[in-house]
């Protein structure tokens, strides 16, 4: 149970893959930051489009979308720096002889890495979903683009964002959780392409980290040790995180009968919370998912996620 809420030191043998992530989390707390300030153009977009003969206004919208843009390039440029992070966990976790709790037990510093970046990446997913502007920004720096492109005119912004990166930005920011997208990606592609390792190494290590996390929000004596709310949202936010990634990976998934995770329980140890602290966080489980409505998905659990 130190896995979530102590800091471990690596040991020798972690050292590389911990510095390795420990720059990428760094980072991460900036892009939090700034993605929490973010306040669109909407008001310069909405007067271009009303005066669409005005070129002042024209240029006002631009360059407020301009500098946006290139912010929305590197929250997106970050999930790729992130999904390699993920992907070298993953494989220090997973990786033989050890069985994924021994993993757990002995790799704690990385296995706390791992739990931080289901917590960066559910924040992220969280207010990205409440923030409309990203998208309308976005679709506004393209319109005004392919405008452009049609009267011949080339944009200094374009070189920032040529047009493959543009496409590429436009699928991540169309998804409701970019992030978690990502992740998922990543972790049913780290499965695939190691046909030698068991599938049940990383689903393992997920379920485990899922009930650490439940046993840790659900008992009284640990609970009480929480000194503050933000420990407790860490707890759920990783918790939330490994279920999506099992029902990804798993052949089954979640929410079936014989899954290692106790759906139940960690559902109802979410709806104790007061709602605004977790709605988003049922949201990613009602949406994210792959296997909540499989007919295999029980009609308790499906009602208690309603």
């Amino acid at each position: 149970l130190r896995l979530l809420t102590l800091i471990a030191a690596p040991t020798e043998a972690e050292t590389a893959v911990w510095n390795q992530v420990s720059a990428v989390l760094e980072e991460a707390h900036g892009i939090l930051a700034e993605l929490q300030s973010y306040n669109g153009a909407g008001q310069e977009i909405r007067e271009a489009i009303q005066n669409p003969g005005d070129l002042a206004l024209q240029e006002k919208a631009w360059n407020a979308v301009c500098p946006l843009v290139a912010k929305l390039k590197r929250f997106y440029e970050f999930s790729l720096r992130l999904e390699n992070a993920l992907r070298s966990l993953l494989e220090a976790l997973t990786s033989p002889p050890y069985a994924p709790m021994q993993h757990l037990e002995r790799e704690q510093a990385l296995a706390k890495q791992f739990a931080e970046i289901l917590h960066f990446t559910l924040s992220f997913d969280e207010l990205k979903m409440t923030n409309p502007a990203i998208q309308n920004d976005f679709s506004y720096y393209r319109r005004t683009i392919s405008r452009n492109r049609l009267n011949n005119q080339q944009l200094e912004a374009e070189n920032e964002v040529n047009n493959e990166m543009a496409n590429r930005m436009s699928l991540f920011y169309a998804e409701a959780t970019p992030m978690l997208k990502t992740l998922s990606n990543a972790t049913t592609k780290f499965v695939s392409e190691n046909k030698t390792l068991p599938i049940e190494d990383t689903t393992d290590c997920l379920s485990t980290m899922a009930c650490v996390c439940r046993v840790m929000l659900e008992t009284p004596e640990y609970r009480c040790r929480f000194t503050n709310t933000d420990t407790m949202l860490f707890c759920m936010r990783v918790m939330v995180g490994v279920i999506i990634l099992y029902d990804h990976v798993h052949p089954v998934g979640a929410f079936a009968k014989t899954s290692k995770i106790d759906m139940k329980g960690c559902i109802k140890v979410l709806k104790e919370q007061p709602s605004n602290s977790v709605e988003g966080l049922l949201n990613a489980l009602r949406y994210t998912t792959r296997h909540l409505n499989d007919d295999s998905t029980s009609k308790q659990i499906r009602a208690l996620l309603q």
